[in-house]
């Protein structure tokens, strides 16, 4: 049967956040793409860690044990929700701009003068700047052009990828737009060639199921405070590609993947709540395991937000003054993301009168600032982004309506 509006109206009431108030009326949180709201099932996780095992791996006591278990189950639910072979894949970190450097840093050491790296100029720019920087080794950073549509010019990617091409780096999904990219075309160019592909998922992971081993990814990031969990980062690597990087760390630590890309103490309680997250998006699918369970789950959930951004964005457009940035809602593989202008007026401004009527959106360039300068859209503050999760509902898009109607006027 899917996800359906019933289905979200129980949701809601899972989400603490949700009743909070502002000016007398309840906070609208249509701002996902930000960061997404959490269950009660993720705080009393990380509460539970801090009450009962809030020690260090390795120990040889009960409470180390406990939470060396935990930390384990987190990587084999995270393994779960991309599709991976196994929890040796999975490695955490502070977040994913902090694990994009360090890998950026660690595939750095193995290029050389005159090597290539691909980059797009819709990426958000925690999958740009740490390849730019790579321009100090001698490496050389190409960009592939956007389009005035939302989209990048693939004939620019096929003519960016060649022989001197040693990493493709490109997002599943704007953050900004909301477009997904031709992820199978980045992967048979790379390939043709022998260049890593690296993929940063933090838009797509929480509306799109993931299968890193369909897509066959050298690395994949995302990040677990966008599909309901903390602030956690999440690096996939494919079994063998790990292996082979020289990573920063200490000569102690464990050289094998997962651990050998983890730096220091990880957040254990954090973690344990990106287990608590996946397990609540698991809870609303079908399936004989966990991994059937999620796919189903996020197949009916991507279709509900799939719906509510498409009403959103016809509806929208017909506005006075208003326009539409990105690709159209008739494509199948479209994020639930609608960025607008409002003739005259800036989009902080807008956001700001928003957010008085407890309405809450992003205005901006969200980082993906590349983007937002190729559009033009930089003095005018950028864009008024729209995001939906399932916990939002039709009121919602009725409230956002209404007030911008208002302001349009």
């Amino acid at each position: 049967m899917g996800f359906t509006a019933d289905d979200c109206a129980r949701c809601r009431a899972d989400f603490p956040a949700l009743r909070t108030m502002h000016g007398g009326r309840s906070l609208a949180f249509l701002d996902g793409p930000g960061g997404s709201q959490v269950p009660l099932a993720v705080i009393r996780a990380i509460e539970n860690v801090y009450a009962t095992c809030n020690v260090n791996t390795g120990g040889q006591y009960p409470p180390s044990r406990e939470i060396g278990r935990r930390l384990h189950e987190a990587r084999r639910a995270v393994a779960a929700l991309l599709g991976a072979a196994g929890p040796e894949s999975i490695s955490f970190g502070q977040n994913m701009t902090t694990l994009c450097f360090s890998l950026a840093h660690a595939i750095g050491r193995t290029l050389s003068a005159g090597d290539a790296v691909v980059i797009t100029e819709l990426d958000h720019e925690a999958n740009r700047s740490p390849w730019l920087m790579l321009r100090e080794r001698g490496v050389t950073v190409r960009e592939v052009r956007l389009r005035a549509s939302g989209e990048l010019d693939l004939d620019d990617l096929a003519s960016m990828i060649d022989a001197r091409t040693k990493v493709v780096a490109i997002g599943a999904s704007s953050n900004a737009l909301g477009t997904v990219n031709d992820l199978e075309l980045a992967r048979r160019l790379s390939t043709e060639v022998g260049a890593l592909l690296v993929v940063d998922a933090v838009h797509y992971a929480p509306h799109f199921a993931i299968d890193v081993q369909r897509l066959r990814c050298d690395f994949l990031l995302c990040s677990a405070y966008k599909f309901y969990g903390p602030h956690v980062g999440i690096l996939y690597s494919r079994p063998g590609a790990l292996e082979r990087l020289p990573t920063d760390r200490l000569s102690a630590q464990n050289p094998a993947p997962p651990y050998r890309f983890e730096t220091g103490t990880l957040n254990h309680a954090a973690i344990d709540g990106v287990r608590a997250a996946i397990d609540y998006i698991a809870a609303l699918g079908r399936g004989a395991d966990l991994r059937a369970r999620i796919v189903d789950a996020m197949h009916g959930i991507g279709a509900y937000e799939h719906a509510l951004a498409a009403d959103y964005c016809r509806r929208v457009a017909a506005l006075p003054g208003v326009r539409v940035y990105g690709p159209g809602f008739d494509r199948t593989m479209r994020a639930p993301t609608v960025s607008i202008t409002l003739d005259g007026r800036h989009a902080g401004e807008v956001a700001a009168a928003l957010g008085e009527q407890a309405i809450c959106v992003w205005d901006g360039d969200f980082y993906a600032v590349r983007a937002v300068e190729v559009l033009g859209l930089a003095a005018r503050g950028g864009l008024l982004r729209t995001g939906f999760s399932l916990y939002n509902n039709r009121e919602e898009v009725d409230r956002l309506l209404s007030a911008l109607a208002d302001i349009a006027r």
